[in-house]
């Protein structure tokens, strides 16, 4: 069964739980600069790769390769609250990614959640995946979406860091990219956990904190 699905949890035996900074009005980080413990990894199970070298701890980054097609998760599921992630292309011109929210039980190549959309050129769209439902798409389609509302491109030039900022509240979902609100929607979804995907080409993360919303 293991060579069939490609389930990794980087968790280690002290405890299930996130390595959690405190970091003021700023959030917690959910990345401790060192390791993935507290994360799972889950890749393509038709893929020979190994899910630890699609994902990589690499100081105060986590480099993804792109392929094959996976994610890494929290092991802890959140409710409401207010992410920020800051992401670059490595590769000079840019590729395709994704924040996964409330992303439900049940690891498979596309799960249950919600997708703030991270591909060059259209970062802040919003994809619902394994029929999770968002308002403002077309519910027949097989990957529901809803593009960003502005005209103008947020996004920094590939190499260059940019900024998502995602808040959870209830059903609502709000993104922006670069300080810029670019997208908000609506969801049936009310917890679950956050992911970061391979979904093409290389790319890092970093400075990966929550904070919670009362």
């Amino acid at each position: 069964m293991h060579t069939f699905r490609k389930l990794l949890s980087m968790s280690s035996a002290v405890g299930l739980t996130l390595m959690l900074t405190a970091c003021g009005s700023s959030g917690e980080t959910i990345y401790n600069n060192n390791n993935l413990q507290g994360w799972t990894i889950f890749t393509d199970p038709t893929s020979s790769a190994t899910p630890s070298d699609v994902f990589k701890a690499k100081n105060d980054v986590i480099e993804v390769s792109g392929k094959p097609f996976g994610y890494i998760r929290t092991n802890k599921q959140y409710a409401d609250y207010r992410l920020t992630v800051e992401w670059r292309w490595t590769d000079g011109k840019g590729s395709n990614s994704g924040i996964f929210q409330r992303l439900q039980p049940g690891d498979k190549l596309w799960p249950t959640g919600v997708e703030c959309q991270l591909q060059a050129g259209h970062a802040g769209d919003f994809i619902g995946l394994g029929g999770a439902s968002i308002e403002g798409s077309d519910a027949n389609a097989k990957f529901p979406k809803k593009p960003r509302s502005i005209r103008q491109d947020p996004e920094k030039p590939a190499g260059q860091w940019n900024k998502a900022e995602i808040i959870c509240r209830g059903t609502h979902v709000t993104v922006m990219i670069n300080g810029i609100k670019v997208n908000e929607t609506n969801t049936t979804l009310r917890q679950g956990y956050i992911a970061l995907q391979s979904e093409g080409g290389p790319l890092q993360f970093r400075n990966i904190r929550i904070r919670p919303l009362k």
